[in-house]
């Protein structure tokens, strides 16, 4: 079964980072295969935090459909932010963080200042984070202590770099497959909150 033959058929929001996701990115590919949503920003050279937020919150407001947030390297820390701040949220059922980088790191660029500090409150929707060994922008342990914070899920897929057009990963399947599975368990068939440590 795929996505679109679920019911409720849910929308996918496509959440890219800083400068956006090139034509081999998985983001990408999904958007050109499966038809999912990106969403825009006006700057992603020099990505404002509160701009990202207001820009996922108009888009959200667009649908009444049931929402799940896939979000790469900066687009997790934009799901974080958001969820901290916004009156939308019930609009979200589930969010799939792949990659989120470190902007704390003193190696950070200085296009990325305004996210410190990382927002660290506990998502408030089912949510699954997949993380490389080798992930050039955050040390494994500060990933795992984030997704923990966010009350995650956590998958690690071994030595894949940043997850991106530059880890040969193609259409990623096998990441489709996690977002099938978490669609299926938090929109299809939801069920009482589960709340064993590190899952929701």
């Amino acid at each position: 079964m795929t996505l679109a033959d679920m019911s409720p058929s849910p929308r996918i929001l496509l959440l890219p980072g800083w400068l956006n996701s090139g034509d081999s990115h998985w983001q990408s590919r999904w958007e050109a295969l499966h038809g999912h949503q990106r969403v825009e920003q006006d700057d992603w050279t020099w990505p404002k935090r509160g701009d990202w937020m207001a820009r996922l919150d108009d888009v959200l407001l667009g649908s009444d459909a049931p929402t799940v947030l896939v979000g790469h390297s900066l687009g997790c820390q934009l799901v974080a932010a958001w969820a901290a701040h916004s009156q939308h949220t019930a609009r979200v059922k589930a969010a799939m963080l792949v990659a989120p980088p470190d902007p704390e790191r003193e190696d950070m660029p200085p296009n990325l200042y305004n996210w410190r500090p990382i927002v660290r409150q506990r998502l408030p929707f089912v949510s699954l984070g997949v993380t490389s060994s080798d992930d050039p922008y955050c040390a494994p342990e500060r990933a795992a202590q984030m997704l923990a914070d966010w009350g995650c899920e956590h998958k690690s897929i071994g030595a894949r770099g940043h997850i991106n057009g530059d880890s040969g990963l193609g259409d990623w399947p096998e990441g489709y497959a996690m977002l099938q599975a978490l669609v299926w368990r938090s929109v299809v068939l939801p069920g009482p909150r589960d709340e064993t440590p590190g899952r929701r």
